[in-house]
């Protein structure tokens, strides 16, 4: 009989996880999704013993002296029926490693370091179909998008939302757009695992971070011998990626000549390994994102004319924090219950102080920035209600205004920033009441209410 809601997580032997992120998978499965029955099985498995009832989950973590493969046909052995997810842990992760155990029947897997939104999405599209056995948090995900950072109900980011659908359901490339720490790649993972692809690899790639030299062999691979130091072929990113989703971060940051070999690429979807006389036809769909402003980058030919419509077939613009005010307190809620749940803080909440600090920051970090400013406070406050003296906010010039700035652009950004605040203080103090702080501040209530459309406030966030 199937244990409903049992999630097994499997250890072959006791090593320590060099992040971290191995030992903590059951409190983020228990925290997050509120799954209760999550059982640890450690080394005795692989011996001789009683067999546990069939889970509706397995995550099977790598071993030092145990091979994978072994590991996964005892698994598979004992629970013919559960979807397995292998979690390679501790530099073990080789992509002939993680390719073999794909072929040889894994049907997900994850890389230390590892996140909570990389786990999410992943159990989400595992347990879909197992009648009784996925939590109520985890049905709602494809409806809500309750991710790590896809959460909010401002009409900026719905919109966006409310898109994915369409693009996941599209093989044609998808340019995202939007600052940094806005949740690029956590929009790009949603497209992906709703589309037919949700079964293959989602593979991210940061462009910054590829140098020039390696570019090609990174993302083609090569062959034996191609070079002095190639003793063995090795696959590249594309292959990786096969049937499934190529993301490329960071993309304004490739060089010319990278640029050149990614257009190359994506005309025709053939490469050629270094080394190789043949080509190879590849299936994957390519998804990018940039924080820069690529049509600028063009017209002063940073950035390839043919390149950027070649990707930008389809796009998506990503709001800024600041734009949707009215999702901070649904985010630093979310944050809260995590860090408070991973750091065994029982329940925190926010005074309408702190929250009233966070509303009237401008958030240049945007969400990142506020998940980092919520997990100091839950580290360091000694109170289980957090005050407006418990947020640090690091501000640069002017609250993060650019140096050099022209007068005007300076002046604006000063005003902006000030109605904001304003607007956010006056409505705080009474509890969003539109009329009384419209009178408040010396407004007519039409005025006022064209202000808080402007600014993108919801009354509503200050009603207690």
């Amino acid at each position: 009989m199937v244990a409903l809601h049992q999630i097994l997580v499997v250890d072959p032997e006791p090593y320590s996880c060099p992040t971290g992120s191995c030992h903590q998978i059951s409190k983020l499965i228990q925290s997050s999704l509120g799954v209760e029955n999550v059982d640890y099985q450690l080394g005795p498995l692989f011996q001789t013993g009683p067999t546990p009832n069939e889970p509706v989950l397995v995550l099977l973590r790598s071993s030092i002296t145990v091979p994978f493969a072994e590991a996964l046909n005892t698994v598979r052995s004992r629970w013919n029926q559960a979807p397995v997810v292998g979690l390679f842990c501790g530099g073990r992760n080789t992509s002939s490693e993680v390719l073999q155990a794909l072929r040889d029947g894994l049907d997900d897997f994850l890389c230390c370091p590892f996140q909570e939104t990389d786990l999410l999405p992943r159990i989400q599209r595992l347990l879909q179909g197992v009648d009784g056995a996925v939590p109520a948090q985890v049905r709602s995900i494809p409806k809500q998008f309750h991710t790590e950072f896809m959460v909010g109900e401002s009409p900026s980011f719905r919109q966006v939302i409310e898109k994915i659908p369409r693009l996941a359901h599209s093989g044609a490339p998808v340019l995202i757009l939007g600052e940094t720490g806005t949740g690029k790649e956590l929009l790009a993972r949603e497209i992906h695992y709703h589309s037919c692809r949700k079964g293959k690899p989602f593979i991210p790639v940061n462009c910054g971070a590829l140098p020039d030299h390696l570019f090609e062999n990174e993302l083609f691979g090569h062959t034996k011998g191609a070079f002095t130091d190639a003793s063995t072929a090795e696959k590249g990113l594309v292959a990786e990626a096969e049937g499934g989703t190529l993301f490329l971060d960071e993309v304004d940051t490739l060089s010319a000549s990278a640029q050149v070999k990614l257009l190359r690429f994506l005309q025709d979807r053939m490469y050629r390994p270094l080394g190789s006389a043949k080509s190879i036809v590849a299936d994957v769909r390519i998804i990018t994102a940039t924080n820069a402003d690529l049509r600028q980058r063009v017209e002063t030919r940073q950035f390839r004319e043919d390149l950027y419509y070649r990707i930008n077939i389809l796009s998506l613009q990503l709001p800024p924090l600041r734009e949707r005010i009215e999702d901070i307190s649904l985010l630093a809620a979310n944050f809260l219950a995590r860090f408070a749940s991973q750091y065994g803080r029982g329940t925190v909440r926010l005074s309408s102080s702190a929250l009233q600090k966070l509303l009237a920051y401008s958030w240049l970090g945007n969400v990142r920035e506020l998940e980092g400013v919520i997990q100091r406070a839950v580290v360091l406050a000694s109170s289980s209600t957090l005050q407006a003296a418990d947020i640090e906010l690091v501000s640069g010039p002017a609250d993060g205004m650019p140096a050099g700035s022209f007068f005007r652009s300076a002046k604006n950004q000063a005003v902006q920033q000030f109605e904001r605040a304003y607007l956010v203080d006056v409505l705080s103090a009474h509890q969003g009441n539109i009329t009384r702080a419209a009178k408040s501040a010396g407004k007519e209530r039409r005025a006022f209410q064209r202000l808080l459309r402007k600014h993108g406030i919801d009354r509503c966030a200050f009603q207690s």
